[in-house]
């Protein structure tokens, strides 16, 4: 693990800090998944026991893997604004199992690059410290901004394909596949 200035921090960007998940963080999380702007291209909002339970599913993911969609907060602030991480996958496709990089982000702090911003940091440490080979990122072929982000990361677009856990939600099956390796991170890196 890092060690940084704020202990609490697994790693920081410029502007970021990334943590594991507390039980503190069930309101304002409950808040952001309840905000159907956030949750345009997920099948519903979550209630608060749905996100208790996806924190809990976090942290177990963290304990296993050393890794997860980090709680992510302004520096300056302390902010709690979201999540912005790495989650291992394993639904049944061609390109899982793999570890996907993916964002949740509350509305009043869209478009001033955090997304892309802890991504970047994101991937730096998914590549340089937990040595993983490849990165992929999914959503729907209606998110656009999901999509722009993953292309400002030097993803490439693999496939599209019918998400096997949207089966029952026929307007958001189809969803983009995009990748990047550690030798192609390397390239966008060093350029």
């Amino acid at each position: 693990m890092a060690v940084n200035h704020h202990d609490k921090y697994i790693f920081e960007s410029e502007r970021l800090g990334f943590r594991n998940w507390e039980r503190s963080d069930l309101v304002t999380f409950s808040e952001l998944n309840a905000d159907a702007a956030v949750m345009e291209f997920f099948p519903k909002t979550l209630t608060t026991d749905e996100t208790a339970e996806f924190i809990e599913r976090l942290q177990k993911h963290f304990m296993k893997n050393g890794y997860n969609y980090f709680a992510t907060e302004i520096l300056e602030t302390g902010e709690f604004i979201g999540f912005i991480g790495l989650a291992y996958q394993d639904y049944d496709t061609d390109f899982t199992p793999a570890t996907d990089i993916g964002w949740r982000l509350k509305k009043s702090v869209w478009r001033q690059g955090y997304a892309t911003e802890g991504a970047k940091r994101c991937l730096e440490f998914a590549f340089e410290t937990l040595k993983l080979k490849k990165i992929i990122a999914t959503c729907t072929v209606q998110n656009f901004k999901s999509e722009l982000v993953m292309k400002k990361l030097g993803m490439g677009k693999r496939i599209v394909f019918n998400h096997p856990k949207l089966k029952d939600y026929p307007q958001f099956e189809k969803c983009l596949c995009y990748e990047i390796t550690k030798a192609d991170y390397n390239e966008t890196v060093n350029h």
